[in-house]
């Protein structure tokens, strides 16, 4: 059978200062399969990601940014991965993947058109071992072994010239023992908890702030001010706090980026604006790893409103809706205690809260893209009308457009 469509979703990839350096791309072939793991090796299967992605372009590649993906020993072969640009694509390689002297030439020489090599779920005695002086990343799956068989192969493999990811990080005591035996690199859940990456009071950019008050000071378009309230978490979030209390003398609720700009009125964002200049601090914002989902989260669910015909304003609230989404991550408290000074509309609530009504669907289809099962991902699409192929497109735009800010 030959697969027409799947659904992409993504994992990110951080280094020891947990800073985003890559994605793992992940997918699943259809709504009618079954939960499909990351390995997943039928060659039509990985044909249609490698054509999605090459369908798409590869600006979403820009920067420094790399892509991790899954291939089998069919794809491996094929010649569907020189049309990806190698120096922004690792190769993960499954553990079953069986070293033929056919396939170990093939890595070799993949290596040396300049794509990455990584093992996955790595182990000494996993038939994949024998392509370890190709590989350049070596992964070890935290889950799946005791922790005093984890250290053995991480302290083993430090006599290696690779760079080591420890992946499926769920909780502290994980992220501890990795951090002790100076993993380089990690991929798990763990990154997306409050107690990770606590920070109970995030500063905007100093850059993004400064950055506005010198278009404010040019008159500048309320459109260019809004891309830049789009690309800062911080920033719109401390916004459209202000602008809906009290003392902004307001009887309207107000949502939109374009809207409170307007409504404020250039003189007095430009006297908030100076004032926040001055506790704006590049040392004490958010991490970038999780700024970057937030903005990208946001962006996807703009997008997708887009694709399914969502008029301006839902697309709009959609944004911040995916943005807001992770505050009570940035802020180390409950969601609920976070957004009870910001007057909010219900259905942007509701779906913060409760995951509920259609902007709640939006918001888990983002999430379960992030998830590496992406078990839901085909059921919430079909509830929303929104084909693999919108999905997909939405998702590397998504991408394309948070790396051009430069975040």
């Amino acid at each position: 059978m030959t697969l027409t469509n799947a659904f992409i979703g993504r994992q990110p990839v951080l280094n020891r200062n947990q800073q985003l350096i890559g994605y793992e791309l992940l997918f699943r072939p259809d709504s009618q399969a079954a939960a499909v793991g990351k390995h997943a090796e039928l060659q039509a299967d990985t044909q249609v990601l490698v054509n999605t992605l090459n369908n798409m372009g590869t600006s979403w590649l820009i920067g420094n940014k790399l892509a991790f993906i899954n291939v089998g020993e069919a794809m491996m072969s094929s010649e569907f991965l020189e049309l990806l640009p190698p120096r922004r694509v690792i190769l993960d390689l499954s553990p079953r993947t069986m070293p033929s002297s056919e396939l170990l030439s093939r890595a070799r020489h993949l290596r040396s058109m300049g794509f990455g090599i990584a093992l996955d779920d790595f182990s000494f005695d996993a038939p994949s071992a024998a392509f370890l002086e190709l590989a350049n990343y070596v992964k070890l799956d935290i889950q799946n072994q005791s922790a005093e068989h984890f250290q053995m192969i991480a302290t083993r493999l430090r006599s290696y010239p690779v760079i080591r990811i420890a992946e499926r990080v769920e909780s502290h005591a994980q992220f501890h023992l990795c951090k002790e035996l100076g993993m380089d690199g990690f991929q798990g859940f763990y990154f997306a908890k409050p107690e990770t990456l606590a920070a109970r009071v995030i500063h905007p950019s100093f850059a993004n702030t400064l950055e506005l008050i010198n278009l404010l000071r040019m008159d500048a378009d309320v459109r260019d001010i809004e891309q830049i309230l789009k690309r800062d978490v911080a920033l719109s979030y401390k916004l459209l706090r202000y602008v809906n209390s009290a003392a902004a003398g307001l009887n309207t609720v107000i949502s939109s980026f374009a809207h409170a700009v307007t409504v404020l009125g250039y003189q007095k964002l430009y006297r908030w604006l100076t004032l926040l200049l001055v506790t704006a601090s590049d040392e004490n914002h958010a991490p970038p790893a999780l700024q970057k989902t937030a903005v990208t989260r946001g962006r996807f669910m703009e997008l997708l409103g887009l694709a399914c015909g969502e008029h301006h304003e839902a697309c709009d609230n959609l944004f911040i809706l995916g943005m807001f989404s992770l505050l009570d991550v940035l802020f180390d408290m409950p969601m609920d205690k976070v957004i009870e000074h910001l007057q909010l509309p219900d259905a942007i609530v509701e779906a913060l809260l409760h995951g509920k009504g259609n902007m709640g669907a939006y918001l888990q289809l983002a999430k379960a893209c992030e998830d590496g099962s992406l078990s839901s991902v085909p059921q919430l699409c079909e509830q929303l009308g929104i084909s693999s192929q919108q999905l997909n497109e939405a998702h590397v735009a998504a991408l394309a457009w948070t790396e051009e800010l430069g975040l």
